[in-house]
């Protein structure tokens, strides 16, 4: 027995020198801990900035690699139960409430909290119409417009052109759950005696229209959300509804849109070998405002994603650098230079 574990010994001593010289360790063998961070990367902007901001703390302050994995929200959820992904740093709960209900519930994804929780979504109109723009000449036109109660007197100024005896409410596209909650407003409200009820064919179309009338000045009134570049970058004002309800909503949605849920999660396996991932991921927070005005940001300077998230932790050093211990926010202050 004592000649085949020197042999072995004699073997594996070469294999481990040959393997270090071209960049392959075997220190990690044996153990579930990893230095490589996989994150659910989502199609928009703003996980993908965020991502990418986690990124950056844990490569420059803790020497660990980032690795992104692109896909659809439940795919990427079932990934980050099975431990292909670690990290998910934008879950919308209410947007896969069963899923996470189970996953959640079975310890495969475990829930650090929220990353930003001052979410909206509702009904929008450029502020100038209610308080005017001196710097651009536009003269208010619509000042005692607050609440969806006041809209019925205020059709006019948003005269549908395809349809001129009724203004026009600008909606989500069509397969949206926002769009059909919307027309259940609008009924709801009262408001289909008054405005139609235009579906717009894309998401970028309705940005495109949003950002068409504001641009000129014009009068807009439609459904948007945040955190969004748009909202980031032009002064909208909400009009007012009754505040939400669970058991109006339930019934018959007219009441103000509840904000969701948005937090991050990781793997549950990975939740138990990576503390310092995870202290760290724990207190990381943000804000609605924060990633509106770096989606903005985005947008003014056709920045990428990993830009946008190095602008981030150059604007707002003095929320990120809570997260972590003054040595790590040392090193990652040095690598943004």
């Amino acid at each position: 027995m004592k000649f085949f574990k020197n042999r072995i010994f004699k073997v594996a001593l070469p294999l481990v020198l040959v393997l270090a010289s071209i960049g392959i360790t075997l220190s990690g063998c044996g153990s579930s801990a990893s230095k490589t961070v996989t994150f659910a990367d989502g199609s928009w902007d703003s996980i993908q900035v965020h991502n990418r901001i986690a990124a950056y703390i844990l490569e420059k302050g803790y020497g660990y690699t980032a690795e992104y994995t692109f896909g659809d929200t439940i795919p990427l959820f079932n990934g980050l139960a099975r431990g292909d992904i670690d990290v998910c740093m934008e879950v919308w709960v209410e947007n896969q409430q069963d899923a996470y209900d189970d996953f959640t519930g079975d310890g495969s994804i475990i829930d650090l909290g929220g990353n930003f929780l001052d979410n909206w979504q509702g009904w929008l109109v450029p502020t100038y119409m209610i308080s005017g723009d001196s710097s651009r000449g536009i003269v208010a036109t619509a000042p005692d417009l607050k609440s969806v109660t006041d809209l019925p007197k205020y059709w006019e100024l948003f005269k549908d052109p395809e349809q001129p005896s009724k203004g026009r409410f600008v909606n989500g596209p069509t397969g949206w759950e926002a769009t059909t909650i919307n027309h259940e407003k609008l009924d709801e409200y009262g408001l289909l005696d008054y405005y139609t009820d235009f579906a717009a064919g894309s998401d970028t179309a309705l940005a495109s229209s949003l950002v068409s009338a504001y641009e000129k000045g014009e009068p807009w009134f439609g459904y948007y959300w945040e955190p969004t570049w748009i909202l980031g970058k032009y002064d909208m004002t909400r009009l007012e509804e009754p505040a939400y309800d669970p058991v109006v909503w339930n019934a018959t949605h007219a009441c103000a849109y509840p904000a969701n849920k948005v937090d991050i999660c990781v793997n549950g396996d990975f939740d138990k070998n990576n503390p310092e991932v995870v202290d760290l991921l724990s207190k990381y927070t943000t804000s609605t405002a924060m990633i509106n005005q770096v989606l903005a940001y985005m947008q003014d300077s056709s920045a990428n994603t990993q830009q946008a998230a190095e602008y981030f932790l150059r604007e707002y050093n003095s929320t990120w650098t809570q997260w972590v211990p003054s040595d790590v926010a040392a090193k990652v202050e040095a690598a943004l230079g």
